[in-house]
């Protein structure tokens, strides 16, 4: 397994948040964490990013382990997400947008910076040409010099990503990247998901509500419910399992697409 959770125990004042996850990500493979509104979805991203601490458990990537590790030090050992809500640098090109991802590879530092060393100015090409790579294979390599808040939304979603893929991780964590996108969108995002994969060799787990997107994509899910991680298998495995079904009751029946 790339990524491994084993025993891991979140709370916040008293309240359990998260109860005993195990689950992994294997290498090369897209899998899902799904579940009804206020499972512990985004806390359990949040908890493998730094950005949170468990009381209890471990998580390990890659043969290293993440519990205490600040978020830059997660990111620069292999792990990127994008967030739920678009967080971009407002008044920055997309192209600088994307260039931030590199920060964490860069190595020149400010002496070189200063005083435009040639180590420094050949980092900058090569961040800068990575980058580029980046959002030509995202598709919006035309839109480089625009200012990235002034981009379409599902535009912003894709230099969302590409900014992720631009810190060169071996897992990519996508928290609810479908949201706000019409149907030709999400058609898209599917084949860049397994792009992603294929061609990148980069794992994916995502976070995502619309259930035909999560079953199209998806080699494993794993269904957590009021923190607890109730099913896990194939697509086919949980759509089928009563737990699941149950846990989704008084969902939408349309935004379920469970049958």
């Amino acid at each position: 397994m790339l990524l491994e959770l084993d025993d891991l125990v979140l709370r916040f004042a008293g309240n359990t948040v998260l109860e005993n996850i195990r689950f992994g990500v294997a290498e090369n493979s897209v899998a899902s964490l799904i579940g009804p509104n206020g499972a512990g979805k985004t806390s359990l991203f949040n908890c493998i990013t730094g950005f949170y601490r468990p009381q209890q458990g471990s998580i390990t990537f890659a043969g290293e382990q993440l519990l205490k590790r600040k978020p830059h030090a997660v990111t620069k050992l292999g792990v990127a997400r994008t967030f739920q809500n678009v967080r971009l640098f407002r008044e920055m090109s997309v192209l600088d947008n994307v260039m931030a991802g590199q920060h964490c590879r860069s190595k020149a530092g400010a002496f070189a910076a200063v005083f435009a060393l040639p180590s420094q100015r050949a980092e900058e090409r090569r961040i800068r040409e990575v980058c580029e790579d980046c959002l030509e294979f995202v598709g919006i390599a035309d839109e480089a010099d625009r200012i990235a808040t002034n981009l379409a939304y599902g535009h912003q979603r894709l230099v969302e990503i590409a900014r992720a893929l631009a810190t060169e991780p071996k897992l990519l964590l996508l928290d609810e990247p479908a949201a706000g996108l019409n149907s030709t969108e999400k058609s898209e995002l599917v084949r860049l998901i397994r792009r992603i994969r294929d061609e990148r060799g980069v794992s994916v787990l995502l976070i995502e509500h619309d259930m035909g997107l999560v079953m199209e994509v998806s080699e494993h899910i794993s269904v957590l419910d009021h923190g607890r991680i109730i099913a896990e298998g194939t697509p086919q495995a949980v759509q089928a399992d009563p737990a699941v079904i149950e846990a989704y009751l008084g969902q939408d029946e349309d935004e379920l697409e469970l049958t």
